[in-house]
């Protein structure tokens, strides 16, 4: 069974749709809302469509697809340079030290601080892999595909990276964090503000949320706790962004709590390690790898397998009718 990913398409609207009542909410990139997703799309189909090799402020949506029966069983996206048209807020987790000459004591708490620190970075994000299809790497190969389509457009991405992770949400749908903290400035539960966040942006932050940092001694335990730790069903995804080289650096998502985890573009695994060559030859032979052709809008990425030698690349027949490339034809590839 062979899965592709490529750039999102109309027709596609109803699996993401589908898709997205699945996630069981928070997933701010991929919100149940027909409309929102639209939305996305016609951005995406926009972003794809420019050929001015220039950064701007644009999304690209990929979706992965059973080469076999068409269906579309998982989506990421690409966000090239975030905070533009709404400012982009993180809380940033810090400490603040004070020491009494009188009592001889120092005291240590930690802050919350609103910053717009990741504004102008890139974003990976909105990856979702329908339940029924997490095994046999299809996660790998959604979450790392983005990296192939960085490194084969990288003018269209800035010099630093982010990714969001989603934060620990209760069985209720809510989030311990949110009530803690802007649900007390805000007057609406987590999902009314995650689904407003989703289809207006977060300019709403900027008007009501309080500009003083916050000690974290002053929150409920419950929020506390969640402070930086992801989704219980994100845990997966950490651990493959610090293979690639991100690192939580104390920012953290203002609606959840969830940590945002960063990296400089050029030094992620598997954009470093990407090598663009031209296919000698098509063959079952070589070792495990993304492989990925096209670009912008005919960009498709495989699991396959290649081999160097002095004859040249060579890759496997099932990957080269995938990405519908054969012998002269151009890839970009980075070993599993």
């Amino acid at each position: 069974m062979t899965f592709v990913i490529r750039a999102a398409r109309d027709e596609d609207l109803q699996a993401l749709y589908e898709m997205a009542k699945l996630t069981g909410g928070g997933f701010t990139n991929l919100p149940p809302e027909k409309d929102a997703l639209r939305a996305k799309l016609d951005r995406s189909h926009q972003a794809f469509a420019r050929t001015d090799d220039s950064i701007a402020d644009e999304l690209f949506v990929l979706v992965l697809e059973n080469v076999e029966t068409g269906e579309v069983r998982g989506t990421c996206q690409l966000f090239t340079q975030v905070g533009q048209k709404w400012p982009f807020y993180s809380y940033r987790l810090g400490m603040v030290t004070k020491h009494s000459q009188e009592l001889n004591r120092t005291f240590r708490a930690q802050l919350l601080s609103l910053a717009n620190d990741l504004e102008g970075s890139s974003e990976v994000g909105g990856l979702f892999l329908h339940p029924k299809e997490r095994a046999g790497g299809l996660g790998m190969l959604l979450a790392r595909s983005r990296y192939l389509f960085i490194a084969r457009h990288r003018a269209r991405f800035g010099d630093r990276i982010l990714a969001e992770l989603r934060g620990v949400i209760d069985e209720a749908g809510g989030s311990p964090f949110w009530d803690g903290v802007a649900g007390r400035f805000f007057g609406m539960s987590f999902q009314e503000a995650d689904e407003f966040n989703a289809l207006h942006g977060n300019q709403f932050i900027a008007d009501l949320m309080p500009k003083h940092p916050i000690y974290t001694a002053m929150l409920t335990e419950s929020a506390r706790a969640v402070i930086g730790r992801p989704h219980p069903n994100g845990r997966a995804a950490m651990r493959m962004l610090e293979n690639e080289g991100f690192a939580w650096e104390n920012y953290i998502d203002i609606f959840d709590g969830g940590p945002t985890m960063t990296a400089r573009t050029d030094q992620v695994k598997s954009i470093r390690e990407a090598r663009t060559e031209t296919v000698r030859a098509v063959g079952e032979a070589g070792e495990p790898a993304l492989v990925a052709g096209g670009h912008l809008a005919d960009f498709r990425c495989v699991l396959g397998k290649v081999a160097t030698g002095q004859d040249g690349l060579r890759i496997d027949a099932g990957s080269a009718a995938a990405l519908d490339i054969g012998e002269g034809g151009e890839v970009i590839h980075v070993a599993r």
